[in-house]
């Protein structure tokens, strides 16, 4: 196992479908290889993507239906007329219908539709396409066979598909690959250019000095393409449902968030040797240069509730497989630096924290979550006990400005006094500055935070995914102070 590269810098938090484009949104095209020259021009070292995977839900959210594939939603259209697999009438009528909307119900249709214009023209006997389908059989067969399974049966979860498909009989699969060839090639065709298009933004980065980091969500979706391939590896009943699905852990009645996802047989996949995580991480390795571990806390152990239960009351705790699926992960990550999303858990999970220090993994640290009056607050800079953290003024949960607007004078009494600011005008720049000059490693501000965008907690959760930025409001004066900052602070 190498030794993981850690650089101290700064970077920006921003999707990939949240790049300006004239398709609904945004893509791995040319707005993405100028939004690297900005990061440059910012004196930035990081960007931090956000999920590619594809997701289930037609509005671009979670649940994943692949923990491999790539959203084809992210595929460049212009990149594909410039190849001549769509002409410029084509994607010109795509982008006029697309509007400014964003990628919901029948628009995301419609992007799969052009997309099979192009895949109709595309030379599936090519080398390179056979060479990335021998390279990637071990998921690109399961999945491109479940989407078109899917598709055939209008989107039904797969508990519901015949139960000869359903137990993956050879007979049975057999013929669904004949029957549904033309589907089958459609998708392998988008994961071809998804990933094509991927690593050639991702050189790109490299050659300028920009390093991706990106996600490995622990749990995924009961209706995805790895829960039917690889159902032995999760906590199923006869039918494929999850006897449990992952809550938080408040369990007083009517409170606490039911998330859903099935949790995992831990002793099936360590008799494995956890061989379907390794491949997670050998895939989040070629993607990303910093692969943060989203849940990271189910390593150590997972809150579920039964399925089909609205609130987290009533569950139980899972242990989870510790330090021996860390050190696998580890050692398939290489020299990646690794962040372990504990920050926001570790109250519930104390050992989650004992665990990312032993391996050597990073600590995330979130600075709106820092200010309850509790100085002793593990998101608080003065007690960051080294510089492995990476530390964000906010994520998941809205812009900084919208997260305090609604909190008292009283409640924001201990900010103002930690920031030295009297307002909460003031709230989001200090942040950054904070952020910045605390001894974390890598520092990262949601583009929103940037743009001092100072919408209600909700803005950010709807418009991850959906939202754009305005690089009008990113000024010469703006980017001046942002240069300024990872300079004093040597970022």
């Amino acid at each position: 196992m190498g030794v993981q590269e850690r650089t101290r810098g700064s970077g920006i938090l921003l999707a990939v479908s949240s790049l300006p484009s004239p398709f609904g949104i945004g893509t791995l095209g040319d707005a993405a290889f100028r939004f690297v020259d900005l990061l440059v021009d910012l004196r930035q070292k990081y960007w931090q993507v956000l999920p590619s995977e594809p997701a289930g839900a037609r509005d671009g959210r979670h649940p994943f239906l692949s923990a491999f594939a790539g959203n084809p939603c992210l595929i460049d259209l212009e990149s594909l007329s410039q190849e001549g697999l769509l002409t410029p009438e084509e994607i010109g009528g795509f982008a006029r219908a697309s509007g400014s909307e964003k990628d919901t119900g029948e628009a995301l249709l419609g992007r799969l539709s052009i997309l099979r214009k192009a895949c109709e023209r595309f030379d599936a006997e090519s080398p390179a396409f056979a060479e990335f389908f021998a390279q990637n059989r071990y998921w690109l067969e399961d999945y491109t066979l479940y989407m078109a399974v899917r598709e055939s049966r209008k989107e039904e979860a797969w508990q519901r598909w015949p139960e000869e498909i359903r137990k993956k009989q050879p007979v049975a699969l057999a013929k669904c690959r004949s029957a549904l060839y033309n589907n089958i090639r459609f998708w392998g065709f988008c994961q071809y250019k998804f990933y094509e298009q991927w690593f050639r933004l991702k050189r790109y980065a490299s050659a300028r000095g920009i390093r991706l980091i990106g996600n490995l969500p622990l749990y995924i979706g009961e209706d995805s393409a790895d829960v039917w391939a690889h159902d032995r590896l999760f906590l199923l009943d006869e039918a494929g449902y999850p006897l449990y699905v992952t809550a938080s852990a408040d369990r007083s009645p009517g409170a606490g968030q039911v998330w859903g996802s099935p949790l995992y047989d831990w002793a099936a996949s360590a008799a494995e040797d956890f061989a379907w995580w390794r491949q997670r991480m050998r895939r989040c390795a070629q993607m990303f240069d910093v692969i943060k571990i989203d849940r990271f806390d189910g390593l150590v152990k997972s809150y579920g509730v039964p399925r089909g239960q609205e609130d987290a009351s009533g569950g139980r705790w899972f242990k989870g497989p510790g330090r021996k699926l860390a050190e696998a992960l580890n050692a398939e990550a290489k020299d990646r630096c690794v962040i372990a999303d504990d920050g926001c858990f570790s109250s519930a999970v104390p050992g989650a924290g004992k665990l990312s220090d032993r391996i050597g993994w990073l600590r995330t640290r979130v600075l709106s979550h820092a200010f309850d009056g509790n100085t002793a607050n593990v998101h608080l800079p003065h007690n960051y006990t080294d510089c492995r953290e990476a530390v964000y003024t906010g994520y998941d949960g809205g812009t900084t400005a919208g997260y305090f607007r609604d909190k008292t004078e009283y409640e924001l009494a201990y900010l103002y006094e930690y920031l030295h600011i009297g307002s909460q005008e003031d709230i989001a720049d200090a942040m950054i500055r904070c952020a910045y000059a605390s001894v974390a490693d890598i520092a990262v501000v949601p583009m929103q935070d940037l743009l001092k965008i100072g919408g209600g907690t909700s803005a950010l959760k709807d418009g991850s995914w959906r939202w754009s930025p305005d690089e009008e409001q990113l000024d010469e004066r703006r980017r001046a102070w942002i240069r300024n900052l990872a300079a004093v602070y040597r970022r």
